[in-house]
Formats: C-alpha cells, structure tokens, sequence
C-alpha cells in the first residue's frame, strides 16, 4: 500500500474530517488493513482567499511547500490538501515537491463526467470562483458551472468564515436559499467546493443532488493508497 500525505490545518475542523471520510471509504476489516498516513497540519498558513484576492500580502505558498517538504521527507507516494482554494497553488506545489498532489476539482469534472452530469452550481469561497478553478477544470469535461448571484455568494463567506471557521452552527436557511437558487437555474447537481461547507453536510441531511468535493478527495486518496468501499463508488447524494 501506498503512504498518503496531508497537507492539513486549512482548516483544522475540514482535516479532521477529511481523514475520517479517508478511513470510513477505506475497505479494510483490521487496523492493519489501513494504510499509512501522515498528516501535516499547519492553521498558521496564511488565508488563501485574501491572498489571491489581492486583500493580503501573506502568501501560503512558503507555507504549503514547506509542510508538502516535512511530508515528502517522510516518504509519502502522494499528498492530498483538503482545502478547494489551496488548489490554485496544486500544479507549483506538486512541480516544486516532485510528489503527486491530487487535484480534487479535476477528479470531481471526471466524476460529474461518468455519470452525464453537464450543469452545476458550485458553492465555493471568492477566491476559488473569481481564480476560475471550477470553471476551468469543469469546461475539460464539458460542463458548465453555475456561481451564486452577487448577494448570495457573499452569504457563502458569510457560512464559511463567520459560523463554520468561527466554530458556530451553520445558517441552514442561508444554505438552502443558496443551494435551492442554482438547482432552479438547472444545475443538475451542486457541488460542495469548499471544505468548511463540506462539515454541513456531515451534519445535516441535505437530499437529492449534491457532490461534496472533499468526498471526492478522500475517495481517490483510497484509490491510490489502499481499497475502496464499493459503496463510496458513487458519490452523488440520492
């Protein structure tokens, strides 16, 4: 088996997260059966929307390098980043670290693909939808994406930076009203695009419809390092 490595801390709560989905999606029926992960955690990184964005001059890439640098010396064969913003540095990151650094927009186009999904809204922070990672990652696959209006994307900072990082409950109605105005304008499925807004679904039953792209993510780091449940072979909520 493979050794995965965690760039995490993006934040602590989305890592923790992370690594349980890692082991829920894992097909294992002994500890030993796992296989072996380092995670590197580090919530002093600088915020990746401020900096893309231009509103701060701390840059996480020294940052990211450097806890991709502790992992790769640990020996791991891949690295995984449970932060969907931290994915505007992937290609320099995985250039730079020379290990594989899995892009979990681009597996979640591939996934969206398979199963003839061509629409979705995509609920993500300023900086990964005004970067265009979604976009451009879902345009490879043939599908369009759909971002909230001006108002409603500044009540997605609002769930991710005021309640989920500031350790409140979310605003369900705020969620709803969001998620419920991109499937009316025809998005077939909406995607979870940022790790704090994946915690609502953990905690709530959304319903029909819904991608969450740190799923994504935990399922292709099994894929690569261990087994996967065959019930996490479609990731789409029914």
């Amino acid at each position: 088996m493979k050794k995965l490595g965690v760039i995490g801390g993006l934040g602590p709560m989305a890592t923790a997260y992370f690594y349980q989905l890692v082991v829920q999606m894992t097909d294992a029926a002994t500890d030993q059966e796992h296989f072996e992960t380092i995670i590197y955690s580090n919530p002093l990184t600088p915020d990746r929307t401020g900096f893309i964005l231009g509103r701060s001059s701390e840059d996480p890439m020294p940052y990211l390098l450097r806890s991709g640098m502790e992992l790769k010396r640990q020996g791991v064969d891949v690295i995984a980043v449970p932060c969907m913003t931290a994915h505007f540095f992937q290609q320099r990151l995985e250039t730079e670290l020379g290990v594989k650094v899995i892009h979990a927009i681009q597996e979640a186009g591939r996934h969206l693909e398979q199963v003839g999904i061509n629409k979705v809204g995509v609920i993500a922070t300023d900086g990964t939808v005004e970067t265009g990672l979604f976009q451009d990652a879902m345009s490879q696959f043939g599908i369009e994406c759909l971002m909230p209006d001006a108002s409603r994307q500044k009540n997605v900072m609002h769930l991710i930076y005021d309640d989920i990082k500031a350790g409140k409950p979310a605003e369900m109605d705020i969620f709803h009203d969001i998620s419920d105005s991109l499937f009316e304008r025809g998005a077939q499925a909406v995607l979870l695009g940022c790790t704090e807004i994946s915690l609502i679904k953990r905690d709530h039953e959304l319903g029909k419809g819904f991608l969450d792209v740190m799923e994504v993510l935990a399922q292709q780091s099994v894929l690569t390092c261990g087994k996967l449940r065959k019930e996490y072979e479609e990731l789409i909520s029914e």
